[in-house]
């Protein structure tokens, strides 16, 4: 009967991984109606998972695993999150309202399933406010203040991004508001059994994790005292790199420290204001996939392309990978010129019919349209935006460029100077009088501090960011550490073969060159922190910058317990450094979405990067037992030495995964009123916490006592991770596409 029952369970198990798959399959393909209409929301699915806790339950019990208290609570958690999944399903209402200022108060509001229901009471908006970050017209958060009549009483609410209003079990989140800002769009939503099930559920689960790690009976706790952990040996390499530089013809441009003062003015620029060296940074980076070019700072290749615009436009800087749109502009190399883009018909892109373009194609006509479309805007002065000016309409100043139409009300000796003060500066240039060039320079940013006055950033922040821009060098940080991390890995199997021992002398340099690379990866993000006003983690950038200091912290952690730690964490931080750079070579700091500006939010994120880092090591830890095994003949007691820390390690991170779901899980309910959507990264978040989960059920599960069937496990699942994590962003998109 036990058998009969652990077949059907684990059987179910499976079946729930491959239709879960399946559904962001389809969803990818058709669309999130038709993946929620026939999986998520349709009686077969939930039946499924109905079917497979009953089972579990009913296996617990058979297995006598109810007489460990910390195991069966451990259990018990994930029963409780699913039926107050199961209830919030069945009874609980989702919806919206829309509310005007001035207008009656509303008594029903919108279902998800298009509906209209009844509230028990009625409610209104008294105000709506807008709140910008300092300086800028970048939302930081949406305030409701409601009325809620209810009977003869009137009660008072306020409503703003992750902060909800709750009245009788009804549950407001802002979501939206109106144009002209007279009017809000709130989330409903009502379930107070399923949400108290769910978080019943968490604490438990919460609960169950710390006590799992600290029982001494814990299969966990045995893995630690196992006699195979007594023999360790640690691999070490310490290698250079070579680095060769070469010389080529330079464009014009302006002396570097004439370019550094552009470099210090002031700009409006991606909703907030930042040093003029940001956009040089990030303008030299678009077009060239590099922060310089051919030994030029960012200040001189974009006062080149200002001063300069002739010559530039000859040059071939500007990066395309796709070759049909190599093709189209006549290019010879990834490397084209802005004169490439016409021709003597026009604007060649525009040449080429939409029916005779698939997907791919297009979206690369969309990115040079945009490189080309940057270039124009700078030498038009259009996307300098340096001139702010105070109007008393408005609470704060308005940025403009010297080509933009400027207010009628403004003094024309303001008009003038905006007009014209660039004007001036390049006929300097073109005198080469860079002493008045830099004097005009001067004069230009004391006009920007009079201006815009206690709504600049301040000289502290305003100069970690020009720290922070010289600084941001993680490319060649990521090759250096890849070459040290992947020469290691292979003397260290060398040395397994050979049966010989590493020097502690070669260790501690390395851990010492590998702290120093900790040390720079902190003050990177810590900067990066103090720019933007907030915990650097809001985007695919930030989080792999986060998870490559996890990656070392780790390797701290384990290098006296685990053989290859020292070499794994090189390797890892040099992967995620390198990745961190696919979508976008240096990321802007933006200001933060309302919505990501929860604590819970950065929780969440370190959660799950440390278990990704985590199951790297379990990965990594496969590869070495995979080479022994076909290079030793005598490797047996290394191998399950690599399973036994594999296994150690495999505990805190799946129990890592599982509170960093549910702790985004908090968040999300929080935000949107709803703490599971179906979205494809957490889809494939669970899927993986599943995949892994199995492996910690050796006692069920046989075939994960043996070490090699263990070990290919560990490679083959990570590739689970590198689905939720790459494969969501950039293919499947959802909600979580950001991350």
């Amino acid at each position: 009967m036990t058998n009969i029952l652990k077949k059907a369970t684990f059987g179910l198990w499976i079946f729930l991984l491959i239709m879960m798959i399946a559904a962001t399959i389809i969803e990818k393909l058709y669309g999130t109606t038709v993946s929620s209409t026939y999986f998520y929301g349709s009686p077969f699915f939930i039946g499924l998972w109905i079917a497979t806790t009953l089972l579990s339950l009913l296996y617990i019990i058979k297995r006598h695993i109810i007489r460990n208290k910390i195991v069966y609570l451990l259990h018990l958690s994930f029963i409780l999150i699913l039926s107050g999944a199961l209830t919030t399903h069945i009874w609980g209402i989702q919806g919206n309202i829309h509310l005007r200022q001035g207008e009656t108060p509303v008594t029903t509001f919108n279902k998800n399933d298009g509906q209209k229901a009844d509230l028990p009471f009625s409610v209104s908006l008294k105000q709506f406010q807008l709140t910008y970050y300092q300086g800028t017209f970048a939302p930081m958060d949406f305030i409701s203040i409601l009325n809620v009549y209810d009977g003869p009483q009137m009660h008072e609410g306020s409503v703003s991004m992750n902060h909800i209003y709750t009245y009788r079990n009804y549950r407001f989140y802002q979501s939206t508001y109106d144009a002209d800002k007279k009017g809000s769009t709130l989330s409903i939503a009502y379930d107070p059994y399923g949400i108290a099930l769910t978080y019943t559920g968490y604490a438990f689960l919460l609960l169950s994790l710390i006590l799992f790690f600290f029982d001494k009976h814990s299969y966990f706790r045995k893995l630690l005292n196992h006699p195979a952990l007594k023999k360790i040996t640690v691999c070490i390499l310490l290698s250079t790199s070579v680095i060769t530089m070469f010389g080529a013809s330079v464009p014009p441009s302006l002396p570097k420290e004439t370019a550094n003062e552009f470099g210090k003015l002031y700009v409006y620029y991606n909703d907030r204001i930042c040093p003029l060296q940001t956009l040089a940074k990030e303008f030299t980076t678009k077009l060239y996939g590099k922060s310089n070019y051919k030994g030029l700072t960012p200040e001189q290749v974009l006062t080149g392309w200002l001063f300069f615009y002739e010559q530039w436009k000859q040059e071939p800087m500007i990066f395309i990978k796709d070759k049909e749109v190599q093709k189209l502009l006549g290019a010879k190399g990834k490397y084209v010129r802005l004169a490439d883009f016409a021709g003597s018909t026009g604007y060649k892109l525009e040449q080429i019919s939409p029916s005779d373009m698939n997907a791919k194609t297009t979206r690369a006509i969309e990115e040079a349209n945009e490189k080309f479309s940057l270039a124009s805007m700078l030498c038009t002065g259009n996307l300098l935006k340096i001139y702010p000016y105070f109007d008393k309409n408005n609470a704060q100043p308005i940025w403009y460029s010297l080509t933009d139409d400027l207010p009628v009300s403004m003094p024309h000796e303001q008009w003038a100077f905006i007009r014209y003060s660039m004007n001036l500066i390049a006929e300097k240039v073109a005198h080469q009088a860079y002493n008045e060039v830099r004097r005009l320079l001067d004069k230009t940013k004391k006009y920007q501090q009079k201006e815009a006055r206690s709504f600049l950033p301040s000289d502290t922040r305003f100069g970690a960011e020009m720290l922070y821009n010289r600084m941001n060098f993680t490319r060649p940080l990521a090759m250096f550490s890849l070459t040290i991390g992947i020469l290691s890995f292979f003397l260290y199997c060398w040395k397994m073969a050979k049966q010989r021992n590493s020097s502690k002398k070669q260790n501690s340099i390395l851990l010492a060159m590998l702290g120093i690379v900790f040390i720079y990866l902190m003050i990177l993000i810590g900067l990066r922190g103090f720019i933007g006003g907030h915990l650097p983690m809001s985007n695919g950038y930030e989080t792999m910058q986060l998870m490559s200091v996890c990656a070392i912290l780790l390797t701290f952690l384990l290098y006296r317990k685990f053989e290859a730690a020292i070499s794994f964490g090189y390797i890892l931080c040099g992967l995620i450094l390198l990745v961190s750079m696919f979508g976008e070579s240096n990321p802007s700091v933006t200001q933060l979405m309302p919505v990501l500006s929860s604590p819970l939010l950065s929780i969440h994120v370190v959660t799950i990067m440390l278990s990704y880092s985590l199951l790297a090591f379990v990965m990594l830890n496969g590869i070495t037992a995979i080479i022994l095994r076909y290079t030793r003949t005598d490797c047996h007691e290394q191998i399950i030495r690599l399973q036994i820390i594999s296994h150690i390690i495999l505990y805190p991170a799946v129990f890592l995964m599982a509170a960093g779901i549910f702790i985004g899980a908090i968040w999300a309910n929080v935000s949107w009123g709803r703490y599971w959507g179906w979205d494809p990264k957490e889809v494939w978040a669970l899927i993986t916490m599943l995949v892994y989960a199995a492996a910690l059920h050796p006692a069920s599960l046989s075939s994960f006592r043996r070490p090699m069937f263990f070990h290919r496990f560990a490679v083959i699942a990570f590739l689970s991770v590198l689905v939720t994590y790459f494969g969501v962003n950039f293919i499947m998109g959802g909600m979580h596409s950001y991350a």
